[in-house]
């Protein structure tokens, strides 16, 4: 893409986060489930919109490829949404404030994937036996969730390293001012508890763009439909939590869904790599002839898994609530009142 090209789709982003920025989360409030449906509908029509403009004038191929590495990355940051719940449940962050936190993730996590970005395109534009490292690493990830499926999250999520040197190290309260991040306590300037939310947010944004980026170069070796899938699956984040809201906790088998499609792209990625063979001791350093994924099997593949994943999560879900309700009523106690996600434990 030319640099003119590049230079319109960073400002249209920018522009984007703007108006998100002030229409939203320039004032706290709770917002409203007509509110986040509305900009929901509006941010992934955009990225829609988008995308056929890539198929038009890129073709079809490249077309496939953004739609691709979209959908993972959108399915990718919806399992990320479940993190953020437990930091901000546990560090009790008030609902009216939530929407700020989610604003800086969003922003936090798009510098951090954009940074990664840039040095895989180099990578794979040089060396590509890369492509073994990637396929590794999803590999890799897609065994860790089907093993942490299933498991309570820690509630300690939040307390991760940079939270524990910046307590340490610098000045803070445990109570919130409002939705500002530093505030006078003591007779001095302190950080407050949303400071550590965001500190915390930032913290996790890395290790997730660790496991997003080799998934979209799996998928596409374009930088600009790297970039451009990522970011539009970043934006609308913060209304589709707020939508999403008690629907999160009943998306049950979305870790193993994700394990599939990333375990099915490191696959694609290491067949890749055999293809683009240039390692010395495999095989002379010379290609193998192997069968290599095309984007419309991609395509197909990760739409399908999620297709099952959130059909089977809701059936999943819906015979444990008779379950219970069965068990209660045998019982005679009257059932626990339904609690929303978003509340603080």
């Amino acid at each position: 893409m030319s640099p003119i090209v590049w230079t319109l789709t960073i400002v249209g982003l920018l522009a984007l986060l703007a108006v998100d920025f002030m229409t939203h989360v320039r004032k706290a409030h709770a917002p409203t489930l007509k509110e986040a449906a509305i900009w929901s509908a509006v941010f992934v029509g955009v990225a829609l919109a988008f995308g056929a403009g890539v198929w038009l004038t890129g073709g079809a191929e490249l077309g496939k490829e953004y739609f691709a590495g979209y959908v993972t990355e959108k399915a990718l940051s919806v399992d990320n949404l479940f993190l953020f719940l437990v930091i901000m449940t546990s560090f009790a962050v008030p609902r009216a404030n939530q929407q700020k936190v989610l604003m800086f993730g969003v922003i936090f996590s798009l510098i951090a994937r954009t940074g990664l970005i840039l040095a895989g395109a180099a990578l794979v534009n040089s060396f590509s036996w890369v492509f073994y490292i990637f396929g590794i690493i999803l590999l890799f990830t897609a065994g860790s969730m089907v093993k942490g499926h299933g498991k309570e999250e820690d509630p300690e999520a939040g307390d991760n390293v940079m939270v524990r040197l910046a307590r340490r190290f610098i000045h803070s309260t445990d109570y919130y001012d409002g939705d500002r991040m530093t505030t006078i306590h003591e007779g001095r300037r302190a950080m407050t508890p949303m400071m550590l939310v965001m500190v915390a947010i930032a913290g996790t944004d890395v290790l997730f763009a660790v496991d997003s980026i080799p998934a979209i170069f799996g998928l596409t070796q374009n930088a600009y439909i790297v970039f451009t899938a990522t970011a539009f699956s970043l934006l609308g984040l913060r209304q589709l939590y707020f939508l999403l809201d008690g629907l999160l906790d009943r998306l049950v088998h979305l870790s193993i869904g994700l394990s599939v499609i990333l375990g099915f792209i490191g696959v694609k990625l290491i067949l890749h790599a055999l293809h683009e063979n240039q390692i010395p001791f495999i095989n002379g350093g010379q290609p193998l002839h192997v069968p290599e994924v095309s984007t419309d099997l991609s395509l197909l593949v990760i739409l399908g898994v999620l297709t099952v994943t959130v059909i089977t999560s809701l059936i999943s879900t819906r015979r444990a609530e008779k379950r219970e309700a069965v068990d209660v009523e045998s019982s005679g106690e009257p059932a626990d009142e339904p609690q929303s996600v978003n509340s603080p434990s």
